[in-house]
């Protein structure tokens, strides 16, 4: 080998044809369930995601094995995509203003992954990974909730769980989806109980 040809990078092999198509019908799987449950479909089936997908039926569960994993995809999708919002800085000079910063920031965060709250909850019972992800995200939230509130109310056990509680994801769903209320009203409510709970 020349002294040249020695010095030549190494060409790096393209990746498999086999391997791109199936990364595509994996992405196109996953984006066809988020479209039919904002369109409001909650439980699509292997066949409408599918059709929707324009792959076969068996092309989705030989690329997910099964709907856990399709699930496990959305919400790796879903948390990409709130976490700009969720970065968002809590803007206000006191403990209560920032607690209403806060609710502003989850209701654009529970308005952009509404439908697939509502699809998460109905399925959630059959799953092991939406259980585990929905524990994990309350865990989470409960945290950054605690973590805002001062000294002197952190330690009211009582105020948290009634916080928790109004400010949560099942609350949002209730308030859109039951009470059918625009988002607009729903944030307004959620801050009238934030204030009526913690007095501010």
């Amino acid at each position: 080998m020349s002294s040249e040809a020695a010095l030549r990078p190494t060409a790096r092999p393209e990746p498999d044809g086999r391997r791109r198509r199936s990364l595509d019908s994996r992405r196109r799987i996953v984006e066809a369930m988020i479209a039919l449950v904002k369109e409001g479909d909650l439980t699509p089936s292997a066949e409408a995601i599918a059709n929707r997908a324009g792959v076969g039926r068996r092309t989705v569960f030989r690329l997910f094995s099964d709907m856990e994993g399709i699930y496990r995809e959305i919400h790796a999708i879903m948390r990409d995509k709130v976490e700009p919002v969720r970065q968002m800085p809590l803007a206000g000079d006191t403990p209560e203003a920032r607690l209403h910063a806060l609710v502003d920031r989850r209701a654009r965060v529970f308005e952009e992954i509404l439908w697939l709250l509502a699809a998460a909850a109905i399925h959630r019972h059959g799953s092991p990974v939406l259980q585990t992800e929905h524990a994990a995200i309350q865990q989470e939230l409960r945290a950054i909730l605690q973590a805002l509130l001062p000294p002197a109310l952190a330690t009211d056990a009582q105020l948290i769980e009634a916080l928790d509680a109004v400010m949560s994801m099942d609350m949002w769903r209730r308030l859109r989806l039951e009470q059918k209320l625009d988002a607009e009203a729903a944030t307004a409510i959620v801050h009238r109980l934030v204030s009526g709970i913690a007095g501010g």
